[in-house]
């Protein structure tokens, strides 16, 4: 099997199943007052610090989410009842995951300013552009480190830096799903006052996410019930899922700048046998994240191409994993359009890829040219 599908999920490391199963076999409530619950209590607390390490925050920042789509329904919702109560406008950009998306159309329909800050001719967003659509009536900022689709980096820290010294009332929020703990991500460093989080995107476990919230910044609680999550987050705490996120977190710590090199040269050697290969074109450009390229094969349908590359054991996919695959509004954003948005395929790496595999790619994407040549 050659898995390149790695912006939609990443395989759990041996590691972070370890962690899993331990926290199955600690089957106590961390709410328990009894040693069975003291002991969850103390594997959760680990767990969480190791995240917040990562992330270059204070344990107390840290909130456990189901998942990030939660985190950012949680930063964006709670931002629109407290600040939101004065400030009617909203700034975020037109390539957005659906999580956020979706939470700002809604707003939008109950009489909030949504601005949509698009890409230039390029593809790029500037901070420029992020701050200049900012004004005194501003409530939030929302914005994506790392596009899902073509791996395109917005200048978050940039832009907020350039919010804050302006509009300090804004809140900043930003979807840092595809940059964490692949990119040097700090807090402090980002300048958000929330941030999203999700392990199942650095080999962890599915159904854990984290909600970064800065110190000092209160948002009503998402959910309510028993209180877990010092009020914030009602429910009882999945403790294996978190304990295998903080073991994803410990063991990628250190490694970030010698897996990004491993996976630029992947994707350099990808981007090099695309430019001799005849009908391939490249969507992203060396300033993306090197985890995820967006290719195209003229005249090749997306879903055919994707069967075509099941069958011979290699992984990918058409675009984003939550639109199964609908055609994406987002690509269109980016300036690809007709034709070309019909062929599109998202090679996203770990660095457990290799250059081997990425050359057995592109041979099989060649059979598939000449293969299929008759339903084109």
């Amino acid at each position: 099997m050659i898995y390149f599908d790695n912006a939609a999920t990443t395989a759990p490391s041996e590691r972070v199943i370890e962690a899993v199963t331990e926290g199955l076999r600690n089957f106590g409530n961390p709410s328990s007052l009894h040693g069975l619950g003291l002991e969850a209590e103390k594997r959760r607390e680990a767990a969480r610090e190791s995240v917040a390490a990562a992330l270059g925050a204070l344990p107390e920042e840290i909130y456990f989410t189901s998942c990030a789509t939660e985190s950012s329904n949680t930063a964006i919702f709670g931002v629109s009842k407290t600040v939101g109560k004065r400030k009617k406008r909203i700034v975020t950009t037109s390539v957005e995951h659906p999580s956020v998306e979706r939470c700002c159309a809604a707003l939008e329909e109950q009489g909030f300013e949504i601005i949509r800050v698009r890409p230039d001719s390029s593809g790029s967003i500037s901070a420029e552009s992020i701050v200049s659509a900012v004004n005194d009536d501003t409530c939030l900022v929302t914005a994506m480190l790392v596009n899902n689709e073509n791996g395109r980096i917005v200048p978050v820290g940039e832009a907020f830096a350039g919010i804050r010294k302006k509009y300090p009332q804004a809140v900043l929020h930003c979807d840092c799903v595809q940059g964490f703990m692949k990119l040097p991500v700090k807090a402090k460093k980002l300048g958000a006052d929330l941030i999203s989080l999700s392990a199942h995107k650095i080999h962890g476990p599915k159904g854990i996410g984290a909600l970064y919230i800065r110190k000092g910044l209160h948002i009503p609680a998402f959910i309510v019930g028993g209180g877990q999550e010092r009020g914030f987050r009602s429910g009882t705490e999945s403790l294996p899922l978190i304990m295998g996120f903080g073991a994803a977190c410990d063991e990628l710590s250190g490694t970030i700048d010698q897996r990004f090199a491993r996976v630029s040269a992947l994707r350099d050697r990808l981007f090099a046998l695309c430019r001799e290969t005849e009908g391939i074109s490249l969507n992203s450009d060396s300033e993306c994240s090197p985890y995820i390229t967006s290719l195209a094969v003229s005249g090749l349908k997306s879903e055919v191409m994707l069967h075509f590359l099941e069958q011979r054991g290699i992984y990918v996919s058409s675009g984003s994993a939550c639109s199964k695959g609908k055609k994406s509004s987002v690509i269109a954003e980016f300036g690809i359009s007709g034709e070309l948005s019909d062929s599109v395929l998202r090679i996203s790496f770990s660095a457990e890829n290799t250059e081997e595999e990425v050359a057995a790619l592109i041979e099989a994407l060649k059979e598939a040219q000449r293969s299929l040549a008759h339903i084109r």
